[in-house]
This record gives structure tokens, C-alpha cells and sequence, in this order.
């Protein structure tokens, strides 16, 4: 995942912006492709693994057929874009630029092996095999890396050298991933033990599916109503702001499985001070992670992106904003893989990414590439309402409103009305209160905690 970071300069040095908002479009593209041919079994693989696993001949037969069905329905997927696939670039882009041959088709490669490696990182995940999953994944990150800089000395300001580069790296790992399978678990396909499966693997790609819509159309709109360039330094400033993800999903990660251990301990099941602590952590990770990030992004961007990506900086400030709801997400959404509450999850985002889209239409027509980070902005507030409002009958939320609520909207209201006010003139004293008031508006909500510390 930090190769979306770690190439930016690269891409920066070789690519306009221009070239690199139609990069973003492909692989957006690869990933939506991804998804659906990976057919879910990234998220079922781990659940019916537990299942088989007393059964090793069953076990096999079934890991086997997934690999088997996933190659089957990339055949089927790639068939069908292969005919249809330039139609439907002409009539979502309408960009003589941004075209389905060859880089879509090269994106489409793309997106079948990188599902195979995903459910791969899925299975080694379950079988508890974690040096085999790092270095698979330090391996694969190595070679998508050096090969697309590889391509990019190459073929300078030239879509072949980075959707070429991915498409070898992931080429290479997929075979590994193939391999690997096939010579333990042997060849095998049994539609009746795969069928069983369906029920959940249909409403998690659903799901996914919704997702990719969520995160990932703003692209495709900010193209259709104002330009690649605009797309690229657009999506510079999000992939920067991915260190910000990184630190938040991995530490909730770390604790998540605690958390839920927690839930499923209770008779009533509510939010208690011991879960809540962690999620008031995670709120104080993402003030001083957002206010950190507008400090010290936007020299790195002066200094390392050539000019034309400038236009990323003023975007930084406000697309960070989200990351400040994030805890708050998180902690409303916790409760339905606790009491695997998921039936009505696929209806809540679908109406989430009805709204999103509508936004982005309306929020990019009247105010341009700020439209759609306050379209983003709004829907996930949206998204935290529906989520608390769906769960609330079944889990019972108790928590401190100033460290979950109130600290992180002081710190975002204070970035929404002093930088459209002040932070182009006077940027780095703007930036600098930021850092002040988050790291004051901690020190007020744990005064108490900091007593009790001795030294």
C-alpha cells in the first residue's frame, strides 16, 4: 500500500500532471477490476478455511477451486471487456485519451493477478504463516517498485512505463501465487463446495463494489466535468494523505480483535471505559496525525514535486479533515462485526454511495475540485449517522463526547473557517496554530490522565 507514497516522486519526475490524473483513472479501473474477479474470497477465504480445516483432503479441494473459479472468472471478465470494453470507455470518459485500448486492457491484466495475489495474502493470513506473507508482499512491492521506475526512466511522460511496470510486477507475483497453490493443495474444482459459499461472497463483493463507488469515482467525475490535470494534483493530495490511513487502520487494527473479545464478554452489549479508551487513543492519533500532516506535506510537495503538482496544496488542509471523523467511524462500525450484524450494511451503502455521487454531481459543478473533499466530507458524516442510528437498538453507546466528538470538531471547524481566511497568506503561522490548538485541545481533554502520570 505505501507504493501509492513512495512512487509519487517518481511519477512527479517523469509524468505531468496530466499524464499522471490518467494514470489514476487505470488504476482505479484495475481495482474495480480487481474486485470483482477476486469474487470475495479475499474476506470468505479465512471463514471456511476454519471450517475444512479438520478435513485436510476437503481443505484442499475447496482452497484449490477458489484459485480455479477466480481464473475462470477473470477469463469470462476479461472476454467480456475485451468486446464491450471500448464502448464503455467512450461513453463514461468521453476523452479520446483515456481509452480502453491498450491501457485499459493492460489494466484489466492488471487487476486479474493482483486478485489472486489478495486472496493469496488472505489465505497465508489464515493459515498464521507471517513470514511468508511478509516476504511475498516485500518481494511483489520490490518488483511493481523497480520495474515501474524502470519504466518510467524508459518511457518518460508515457502511460507504458507505469501500467507496464505494474502489469510484469504483478504478472510475476500471480505465477509465484499460482504456483504455490496448485503444487499444495493440487488442482481441483467442485462447484458444489464452492456454491455453498456464494450467499457471503455475494454480499461482500456487493459491498466492496459500493466501497469502490465511494472512494474512487470522485476521479472519474472530476475527469468528466474538468480535466486530467485537475484528477492528478487532486489525486496527489489524497495519496499523501494515505500515511495519515496507514497509522489509524493499523492501530485499529491492533486492537480490534481485543475490542470485539471485549463485546462478546457482556450480557448488554455497550460501549464500556475500557473499549472507549481505545478509540479515544485513536481519536488524539488522528488530531496530531492531521494537523502534523498540513504542517510538513506541503514543503515536501514545494520540494520534491515539480510545480504544476503545487496545485495539490491548498487541498491538503481540508481533504485531511476526514481523517478526523475516522475514530468516530470506527467506533460506530465496530459493533456490527461484533455481533456480526451485517444484513442491513449492504442497503445502508448503497444509499451512502447514492448520496456521494449526487454530491460529487452537484459540489464539483459549483465549486470545482473543493466540491468533491466537501462532498467527501459530508457523506461520511452521513455514513457515521447512518451506522450509529442502524446499530443502536442491539449496542448502547456511552462515551466521553469531548475526547470522541468535540476535541477533533474544534480542531476541523478551526482548518474549514481560518484557511480559506488566512492559510494562503500567512500559510506556515496558520499551519503552526493548528499543531498549537490540537496538541492544547489533547492536553485540555486528558488534564485528568496527566495528573495521575509520574515521572
Amino acid at each position: 500500500m505505501a507504493s501509492a507514497i513512495i512512487l509519487m516522486p517518481f511519477y512527479s519526475k517523469f509524468l505531468t500532471v496530466e499524464v499522471f490524473g490518467a494514470l489514476s483513472i487505470y488504476f482505479a479501473f484495475a481495482l474495480l477490476v480487481q474486485i470483482v474477479v477476486a469474487y470475495s474470497f479475499d474476506a470468505s477465504l479465512y471463514l471456511n478455511f476454519h471450517e475444512y480445516k479438520k478435513d485436510e483432503k476437503q481443505l484442499s479441494i475447496f482452497i484449490s477451486s477458489a484459485f480455479v473459479f477466480i481464473l475462470l472468472l477473470s477469463t469470462a471478465v476479461g472476454l467480456l471487456l475485451a468486446v464491450t470494453g471500448n464502448l464503455i470507455f467512450e461513453w463514461v470518459f468521453k476523452d479520446d485519451e483515456i481509452s480502453f485500448l491498450p491501457f485499459g486492457i493492460l489494466s484489466v491484466a492488471t487487476g486479474i493477478f493482483q486478485a489472486l495475489f489478495k486472496v493469496n495474502n488472505s489465505l497465508l493470513q489464515t493459515q498464521q504463516k507471517p513470514i511468508d506473507f511478509l516476504w511475498s508482499n516485500v518481494v511483489s512491492f520490490g518488483l511493481i517498485a523497480s520495474l515501474t521506475i524502470l519504466g518510467l526512466y524508459i518511457f518518460p511522460n508515457s502511460l507504458w512505463g507505469p501500467v507496464g511496470g505494474k502489469l510484469v510486477g504483478a504478472l510475476i507475483s500471480a505465477a509465484w501465487v499460482l504456483s504455490r497453490i496448485f503444487k499444495q493443495f493440487g488442482i481441483h474444482f467442485n462447484w458444489h463446495l464452492l456454491k455453498s459459499t456464494f450467499v457471503f461472497n455475494n454480499s461482500s463483493l456487493i459491498y466492496q463494489i459500493q466501497q469502490w463507488f465511494i472512494n474512487y469515482y470522485d476521479r472519474i467525475l472530476i475527469l468528466a466535468l474538468i480535466s486530467k490535470t485537475t484528477v492528478g494534483y487532486y489525486d496527489l493530495s489524497l495519496k499523501l494523505l494515505l500515511a495519515i490511513d496507514f497509522v489509524l487502520t493499523g492501530l485499529n487494527s491492533s486492537f480490534h480483535a481485543k475490542v470485539i473479545g471485549k463485546v462478546n464478554e457482556q450480557k448488554q452489549k455497550a460501549s464500556s471505559i475500557e473499549i472507549n479508551r481505545y478509540y479515544y487513543g485513536l481519536t488524539g492519533i488522528s488530531i496530531l496525525a492531521v494537523v502534523g500532516s498540513i504542517l510538513l506535506f506541503p514543503p515536501i510537495i514545494e520540494y520534491f514535486f515539480s510545480a504544476p503538482y503545487h496545485a495539490a496544496i491548498p487541498l491538503l488542509p481540508f481533504a485531511a479533515l476526514v481523517y478526523l471523523l475516522r475514530p468516530l467511524r470506527l467506533s460506530v462500525a465496530m459493533p456490527y462485526a461484533a455481533l456480526k450484524y451485517s444484513r442491513p450494511l449492504p442497503y445502508f451503502y448503497l444509499c451512502i454511495a447514492l448520496i456521494k455521487i449526487g454530491l460529487l454531481y452537484f459540489f464539483i459543478q459549483r465549486w470545482g475540485v473543493f466540491g468533491a473533499i466537501a462532498s467527501t466530507l459530508v457523506t461520511y458524516v452521513i455514513e457515521i449517522i447512518i451506522l450509529f442510528v442502524g446499530i443502536r437498538n442491539q449496542y448502547k453507546f456511552k462515551f466521553n463526547s469531548f475526547k470522541l466528538v468535540i476535541a477533533p470538531m474544534l480542531v476541523g471547524l478551526s482548518i474549514i473557517i481560518l484557511e480559506p481566511l488566512f492559510g494562503y497568506n500567512f500559510t506556515w503561522l496558520v499551519h503552526i496554530f493548528y499543531s498549537i490548538l490540537g496538541i492544547s485541545v489533547l492536553l485540555w481533554a486528558y488534564r485528568n490522565e496527566i495528573t495521575l502520570v509520574k515521572l
